[in-house]
């Protein structure tokens, strides 16, 4: 079993305050896809240090991705499955998608463990996104997506990102941990001890 390790939501808040000038000057998003769970929270965190004056604050959709598996123990812990199984997704058939044409499209996660489920996520939205230029006729209209992530873990990676995603630096990971396993606060029955165990064992 890992060596669980805590991360607080002054820490969430903490790590999307220091990486959203990068975002902003690299990536210049006009919109964020949280993926469900984990990047509810940090997309809306980030979305405040992302609003420039005078503008409107950059909208936030949502789609629900479910990778890993409970156990089914006593233990909390979960293990990364097989299979990426989506629980809400946008729909192609309204504004939604349309929307996401011609656009800068920040999606944000809360962690990069295997990878797998970013790489679906690129790969679906991409898929869809053209399928609805083409719908609409509007094939000329380039739309990108980065990504940004709390923690990366340092291991090897089960999914795979478009490789010009990664050598055009649209890729942002806030820390680069170990192969550790990630308490986040969204998580937690008791938060008064999630906090404290989270000064014994904070994340690197």
């Amino acid at each position: 079993m890992h060596q669980k390790y805590y991360c607080t939501y002054n820490d969430v808040h903490k790590l999307c305050q220091q990486s959203a000038d990068k975002i902003l000057n690299d990536h210049h998003p006009n919109l964020m896809i949280a993926i469900g769970g984990g990047g509810y929270i940090p997309a809306r965190i980030l979305r405040s240090f992302l609003k420039r004056p005078g503008e409107p604050n950059i909208p936030i959709q949502a789609i629900g991705l479910s990778l890993y598996e409970d156990l089914g123990f006593d233990d909390p812990e979960e293990v990364p499955g097989t299979k990426v199984t989506r629980t809400q997704w946008l729909d192609l058939s309204s504004l939604e998608m349309a929307n996401l044409i011609g656009k800068n499209v920040l999606i944000v996660d809360e962690v990069d463990d295997t990878r797998t489920t970013l790489e679906y996520a690129v790969r679906e939205l991409e898929k869809d996104v053209e399928t609805a230029q083409k719908n609409l006729g509007r094939e000329g209209e380039k739309t990108t997506f980065s990504i940004f992530v709390l923690h990366n873990k340092n291991k090897s990676k089960k999914g795979k990102l478009p490789e010009e995603m990664m050598t055009a630096g649209r890729y942002h990971a806030a820390v680069t941990t170990g192969d550790v396993w990630i308490c986040y606060p969204w998580e937690a029955k008791d938060i008064d001890e999630h906090d404290k165990l989270a000064k014994e064992n904070p994340v690197a």
